[in-house]
């Protein structure tokens, strides 16, 4: 199993410390940083930056999504990237959700499975440099009855195939991602219900003629070091009832949705009413702790070295951490630890 860090969104005001965190993880042997996007800061500079700033570690989106661009300019991203950062960039994808997609670019949220599909389609043919002809529900290359004609794309990437990951949740979306995908990227994965993702993945393997062999497994978890193992916990209560709560409509609520098929339907239930009306500490209060603690990296380096045994014999081949929220010094610490805690469990 190797190690991660997802920086998460830039612009909040720990931009130099990010780079330090990243800088870290590179000296410290880490095999990727990720960086994400919503609607403020987009990932693609950002990992321009961090890529020029390091000297190993890959960069990663985590995610581009598929919403705001369309998939050639994708490929161009990606070559781009991959040629500026010398055979170090990964392609992390996601459809985001209906209230960015149509609250800010302005693209219909529907069919998302078929949408992503055929993006990828598109992209794999761009960044395999033959002329991009491609006929489908969503995209038409090049357009009928006008002056476009099949081009090819003009950079040579340092790599003839570039990583592709797809951050999904949902049933389908996983089994999609088994299928088309070389890596996923998961959020609020726990070893003790590794089924409710893996299942989905391992299908979706299937339906390819292939199995998790060479797939990379790679969920996101924070990480809280220190002795008081519920302290840790509730340092991360207000991510959880973000996303459990708040990330999506009532109706539509991927993260809320996962937590109830994990076994917390009352918890989701409670959550999401408290944090749609506002009460966000009640939210907060209504996480529980096992579900935090699962799905985390909490306490001692000892105990940490504990969790990631778990994690990796659930079959997870890239553990990425989140140390959000804490100091420079507080996210450096946990960088080291988690170094420290896999060679203590001997997965390094």
């Amino acid at each position: 199993m190797r190690l991660g860090i997802n920086l998460g969104y830039w612009g909040l005001g720990m931009d130099a410390d990010n780079i330090a965190v990243a800088q870290e993880a590179d000296r410290l042997g880490y095999a990727v940083c990720w960086a994400a996007e919503a609607y403020g800061s987009d990932a693609a500079t950002v990992l321009s930056y961090v890529a020029a700033k390091t000297e190993r570690i890959d960069v990663g989106s985590a995610i581009f999504q598929i919403p705001a661009r369309t998939p050639a300019m994708t490929a161009m991203t990606a070559a781009t990237l991959d040629t500026l950062s010398g055979g170090r960039f990964r392609l992390g994808l996601g459809v985001s959700g209906p209230q960015v997609s149509e609250g800010w670019y302005g693209v219909k949220f529907d069919k998302p499975l078929a949408r992503t599909r055929e993006y990828v389609e598109i992209i794999r043919k761009a960044m395999s440099r033959e002329r991009l002809v491609h006929e489908g529900e969503n995209w038409t290359l090049p357009l009928p009855g006008g002056p476009g004609k099949p081009i090819k794309l003009t950079v040579h990437p340092v790599r003839e195939h570039i990583p592709l990951y797809i951050a999904a949740i949902g049933p389908k979306n996983l089994e999609l991602t088994g299928e088309i995908a070389d890596g996923w990227l998961g959020i609020f994965f726990a070893p003790e219900h590794a089924a409710v993702s893996l299942d989905q993945l391992t299908a979706g393997r299937a339906k390819a003629g292939l199995t998790l062999e060479g797939f990379d497994l790679c969920p996101t978890v924070s990480i809280a070091v220190g002795d008081d193992v519920k302290a840790a916990a509730d340092s991360q209560r207000s991510y959880a009832a973000l996303y459990i709560g708040g990330m999506g409509s009532k109706e539509k609520n991927f993260y809320n949705q996962l937590t109830r098929r994990m076994g917390y339907e009352q918890a989701a239930d409670e959550i999401q009413q408290r944090y749609l009306a506002k009460d966000y500490a009640g939210a907060a209060a209504a996480v529980p702790h096992d579900l935090i603690d699962a799905t985390s990296l909490l306490g001692s380096k000892e105990r940490i070295a504990d969790r990631m045994q778990a994690f990796a014999d659930a079959g997870v081949t890239t553990l990425t951490l989140a140390p959000a929220g804490f100091t420079l010094e507080e996210r450096i610490t946990a960088l080291r630890t988690a170094v420290e805690a896999m060679e203590l469990a001997g997965l390094a």
